[in-house]
């Protein structure tokens, strides 16, 4: 969506995401995520709307009207917003959900550029609020320091800020269990208590209600809350707070009037093929021509292809498949953006996170394989990649950003023009990426290709065949 950068087509998203969720009875959603994906390295830019503030804010005002409306009603799905005050600063990009990184910081001083979407969503009714797991670090908001304990446990960020500066009146949920660790088969991930690991999980559950949250984010220690009221450490009267905001959301919503869903509307709406071609055609659309050396983009049939990343039956329009890039007229390679896999704790497996840079022996291959006939690379970038090694050798460099097969050998062939710009830089080097500062947009110095970069295709052309 980030990479349209079509006010219209996000809306156009969350109406017809809104219409299935509601055909099947899904009246709540854990998003959107409008963290500033400022941080080249972080592992959760997938799932943000980019860099650029001022584009992520048109983007969360038109996200929250398709899926909320005017205002809460039967019809709308109530989104949570995530994740205040806004967790794309990480220190050395490693993510929150782990100990190794909890530090959030702000070294270019940019805490009120991060906020800037968060003032829209609010200003836009979002149902719901998650602050981030980050715990910020050398913090000062209007002259006073921030304590460093994880913004889920922090008043002054919860109830000061967002509560009492910013107005906000709705539901404030954590992120998924800062209370209790996780234990799944022989792994761990540890309760997110950054700042707090000191306190028993009586003390965490006290500290996150008084600092303003109103749900517990993936927790199921129903008793030990009850504990704490019976024990006079919470008053009834500040659950009633909390549950009076939950209610509320329910009743707007009308799930006491009428909780139930109609099976055929449901069949007859959810996956429709109005629907289906609408998501086939933006992915198609999102596609990002970066390098189109010599016009060989848009692609047209030639005789021999040597393909990586698709299925024979992917480009059989193209030509033959063959196994040797020397007796092919083009190669089209589909990869990855590198990152250094990790799975000791729970959940880190899932995260792409540690270094952009792509391993040597991948280069090399794909140097000679552009020595041996032109070269189609197509990179799926769920972070920036450094793409320096592939400029003077590709004749096409091509983002894409998780779009499927199909989607893409229509961008590739014109059949659905790209239109992609990228929403986020890509650095040209990690000694780039290491100098930059976390909270800074486009602080990489002098990237390979800059934020919003992005090329139009000319007319059709055609992939000569070898002579």
């Amino acid at each position: 969506l980030a990479a349209l950068d079509d006010v219209d087509t996000v809306r156009e998203f969350a109406e017809v995401a809104r219409r299935e969720y509601v055909a099947v009875g899904i009246r709540a959603a854990l998003h959107p995520q409008i963290d500033l994906a400022t941080e080249p390295r972080w592992g959760r830019q997938a799932q943000t709307l980019g860099q650029d503030a001022a584009r992520v804010t048109e983007f969360t005002a038109a996200y929250l009207q398709g899926f909320q409306g005017d205002e809460l009603g039967p019809d709308s799905v109530a989104c949570t917003t995530k994740h205040f005050p806004g967790g794309g600063p990480q220190l050395d990009g490693e993510d929150a959900h782990f100990p190794y990184g909890r530090e959030q910081v702000y070294p270019g001083g940019m805490f009120d550029y991060h906020l800037e979407p968060f003032r829209e969503a609010i200003r836009r009714g979002t149902a719901g609020m998650m602050p981030y797991y980050g715990m910020p670090v050398g913090l000062e908001v209007d002259g006073q320091p921030i304590e460093e304990v994880g913004f889920g446990y922090n008043r002054q960020i919860i109830t000061g800020l967002l509560r009492e500066q910013l107005g906000y009146d709705g539901v404030v949920v954590t992120d998924w269990e800062l209370v209790n660790d996780n234990h799944v088969g022989d792994q761990v991930l540890p309760a997110r208590a950054w700042g707090v690991e000191h306190l028993s999980a009586v003390e965490r559950m006290e500290k996150i209600l008084d600092a303003g949250s109103d749900q517990f984010g993936g927790e199921e220690c129903v008793e030990m809350l009850v504990d704490l009221v019976r024990s006079g450490r919470v008053s009834e009267e500040r659950i009633d707070a909390s549950a009076r905001r939950l209610l509320r959301v329910k009743f707007q919503l009308g799930l006491f009037d009428d909780p139930y869903v109609d099976v055929d509307e449901a069949e007859r709406i959810v996956g429709n093929a109005e629907f289906r071609a609408l998501g086939e055609r933006a992915q198609a659309r999102s596609l990002t021509v970066l390098v189109n050396e010599g016009g060989v983009l848009p692609l047209r049939p030639t005789g021999a292809v040597y393909v990586e990343g698709f299925r024979a039956d992917d480009v059989a329009e193209l030509g033959s498949v063959v196994t040797d890039p020397s007796e092919a007229d083009l190669a089209l390679v589909r990869i990855g953006a590198p990152f250094e896999p990790r799975d000791d704790l729970f959940l880190e497996a899932w995260f792409h996170q540690g270094s952009l840079e792509f391993a040597p022996g991948l280069v090399y291959r794909l140097q000679q394989i552009a020595a041996s006939c032109p070269l189609v690379l197509v990179v799926n970038l769920d972070r920036p990649a450094i793409l320096t090694p592939f400029v003077d050798h590709a004749a096409a460099i091509v983002a894409d950003y998780g779009s499927s097969a199909a989607a893409v050998l229509d961008a590739l062939t014109g059949r659905v023009p790209p239109r992609g710009r990228l929403p986020i830089e890509i650095p040209r080097s990690m000694d780039a990426v290491r100098s930059s500062r976390e909270d800074v947009p486009s602080d990489t110095g002098d990237p390979v290709f800059p934020v919003h970069h992005g090329l139009e295709l000319e007319e059709p052309a055609t992939v000569g065949q070898r002579g």
